[in-house]
């Protein structure tokens, strides 16, 4: 019999729990807690998104039938769907965005060298935003049309290793382009945009840091070509122009590079923005298409995690379990480098969620499981009937 530490409780030593510490005395997260930590609620709320819980009273019953096992997770506090109601809705959660601002930068060195589909010795980000649906009933705070609620998520992400850099909750009815003002260009950084964001005041602040943007265009651009580039039409590129904006040259007085790109079917086909004069212009429509990399960690959080149901109806609630489920995601990225594994994060998740309460070794766990499919060997059964 295996006698040593859960998975969960080695899981959760990648956290940097003297870090937590700080966050939550920053915060006043413990003032006048009697049992039920901080540090508690995290590893509550984090079992749920590794198990995907539906309810605090789902959490409640099966933290409660692990019986002495919680303390070997980690868990001190009594665990009650009260305590965790109370928890969610009064504690500041902003130690949980510190939290997985920490981890955020632990996990941004350990992809440093992955390759993303693009030769490229500069850092690369694609920024994009989702919406979250909410029930207007439910959360009146959050009023986007007449009959629906909503919150948008928006994310910087890292396009090597998909680690969101920098995330921002905001009410759905806020415009995307309004958070590029709150974005600090790093100086010779790439910045990968839909045509969304295309704001040539806000792209000018870009361009004064020396950082670079590629954006998409939209079909009713005013501009005046300076000079055409010759191109090699059989990569897909139709041309590769400088421009300069005559509608509007106090918001973006330089000239600009205008990319052109056949699609998949006749009289298809995008035009991209940049402020780059070096890459070649098939290198500016490859990173480009990097950017759907932000769309699928959209995707994949919204599959595997819980970020469309909630366990409260609070601001402060709803930024919480956000908040922990981006620090899981972020989490199990840096086991999975940590570790040295091949599996998918997919993978690693669908794991942990079945495993949290063994007593084994996680490195050898995750390292000789496999996921091939035994279900089709041949079965050396008589058949009853032989057609």
């Amino acid at each position: 019999m295996n006698e040593g530490r859960t998975v969960f409780a080695q899981l959760m030593d990648h956290v940097p729990h003297h870090l937590f510490t700080r966050c939550v005395a920053r915060y006043q997260g413990d003032h006048r807690v009697r049992s039920f930590s901080c540090w508690d609620q995290f590893l509550c709320l984090a079992f749920a998104q590794l198990t995907w819980r539906e309810s605090l009273r789902d959490i409640e019953l099966c933290l409660r039938t692990a019986g002495r096992k919680l303390y070997h997770l980690g868990i001190r506090g009594h665990v009650a769907r009260n305590t965790l109601a109370k928890a969610n809705e009064n504690r500041d959660w902003r130690i949980y965005q510190e939290l997985a601002h920490e981890l955020i930068r632990i996990a941004r060195p350990l992809y440093l060298h992955d390759d993303f589909g693009v030769t490229l010795d500069h850092t690369a980000y694609a920024l994009d935003a989702t919406t979250i649906d909410l029930c207007l009933s439910l959360f009146p705070w959050a009023e986007f049309r007449r009959t629906k609620a909503a919150i948008k998520l928006h994310t910087l992400l890292d396009l090597r290793g998909s680690i969101p850099t920098w995330v921002v909750i905001t009410p759905a009815i806020v415009h995307e382009v309004r958070l590029l003002d709150a974005v600090m260009p790093e100086p010779g950084a790439f910045y990968v945009l839909d045509r969304g964001y295309l704001d040539f005041g806000r792209l000018f602040r870009i361009d004064a840091a020396r950082a670079f943007f590629v954006i998409r265009a939209k079909r009713n651009l005013c501009f005046h070509r300076v000079y055409s580039h010759r191109v090699d039409r059989a990569t897909g590129v139709r041309c590769d122009q400088t421009i300069t904006l005559p509608g509007q040259p106090d918001a973006y007085p330089n000239q600009l590079r205008r990319i052109r790109v056949a699609g998949p079917h006749p009289r298809t086909g995008l035009t991209f923005l940049t402020n780059n004069f070096q890459l070649p212009a098939l290198t500016i429509a490859q990173l480009y298409r990097a950017r759907w990399r932000v769309e699928l960690f959209f995707k994949w959080i919204k599959q595997h995690l819980r970020i469309k149901k909630f366990f409260g109806t609070s601001p402060n609630a709803v930024k919480t379990q956000i908040w922990v489920a981006i620090s899981v995601y972020v989490l199990v990225a840096i086991i999975k480098k940590r570790l040295h594994l091949d599996h998918s994060l997919y993978t690693i998740l669908q794991f942990l969620s079945v495993h949290l309460f063994e007593k084994v070794s996680l490195r050898e766990a995750l390292t000789n499981y496999t996921d091939n499919d035994n279900r089709y060997t041949p079965c050396k059964q008589l058949k009853l009937f032989d057609f």
